[in-house]
């Protein structure tokens, strides 16, 4: 007897059999800790910013830190807030050194005296015991040394320990800077090298001296930003030497070369000591 099969009574065994479903990751449960961890740290980051609690801030931020390692070591959980915390705790740290050190400075500020700059015309300061009516503060509303009234070039700007004269101001100072050195680089687009001469005295009594690199000689644009000549780096004419070690009454005449937006629309800013107030001396 023949096994003929009658189309559609084939048996169920020989039908083909579904492919099994492909093993899936299981979803990786909540990280309680990892969420602790930036809670504490969000707060750390807030305190931090808050110079009176300052100790509270930088402790919570190394829980959260802390916190933050141990949620990504926790398994089959979830990293993300873990990281999240480990960041926040990271950059807090950096913010509380910053704002650490901002209060630092004005403690520092407001413990020592004499930090009053004030500031001569060029006519009083060549004149022989010139009056004390040809000083005033710098920082008195309507002086001369603000921004907004900026004193003569040639001015002589003076604090307890130092005393600095602006003595000329190059606006296009391009050519001498390529001259001097073939390793200068020509200013950016947009830009110019203007080149200041100025002259620092030393009027304190260190019996070690000190050193010009405590003045600052800035360059203000009428937007009011800050160009200190770090953004280009060049070996200015007769540069100023700033290391040298200066003694009471002595001197030194130099250039610095700053790299400035044009057009030269801005002011000298002048600071004749680190913890001295600046004065503004026009560039023309």
């Amino acid at each position: 007897m023949s096994n003929t099969v009658i189309p559609g009574t084939e048996s169920a065994d020989n039908t083909q059999s579904p492919v099994p479903p492909v093993n899936q990751k299981p979803k990786a449960a909540k990280n309680k800790i990892g969420l602790i961890a930036l809670i504490v740290a969000v707060l750390g980051f807030i305190f931090s910013c808050i110079p009176g609690v300052l100790g509270l801030g930088w402790f919570l931020l190394f829980v959260g830190f802390v916190l933050g390692i141990v949620a990504l070591f926790q398994r089959d959980k979830a990293k993300g807030l873990g990281v999240a915390a480990i960041i926040v705790s990271i950059v807090g740290t950096i913010v509380g050194i910053i704002v650490f050190m901002a209060v630092m400075a004005n403690a520092v500020s407001d413990a020592f005296g004499g930090t009053e700059s004030k500031v001569s015309s060029p006519e009083s300061s060549a004149a022989a015991g010139a009056s004390s009516t040809a000083e005033a503060p710098a920082n008195d509303a309507g002086e001369t040394g603000t921004r907004e009234n900026p004193a003569a070039l040639g001015s002589t700007v003076e604090s307890d320990d130092w005393a600095v004269k602006i003595n000329s101001v190059s606006l296009d100072a391009n050519a001498a800077v390529a001259k001097e050195n073939q390793f200068n680089e020509k200013p950016d687009k947009g830009s110019v090298y203007i080149m200041i001469n100025y002259t620092t005295t030393y009027k304190g009594d260190d019996a070690d001296g000190q050193m010009p690199a405590m003045v600052g000689v800035d360059y203000v644009t009428a937007g009011g930003e800050t160009f200190d000549g770090t953004e280009k780096m060049v070996t200015a004419p007769k540069q100023i030497d700033s290391t040298k070690v200066l003694y009471k009454g002595a001197s030194t005449t130099g250039n610095t070369v700053i790299q400035v937006p044009t057009p030269v629309d801005g002011v000298i800013a002048v600071r004749p000591g680190m913890l001295a107030d600046k004065v503004f001396v026009a560039v023309k």
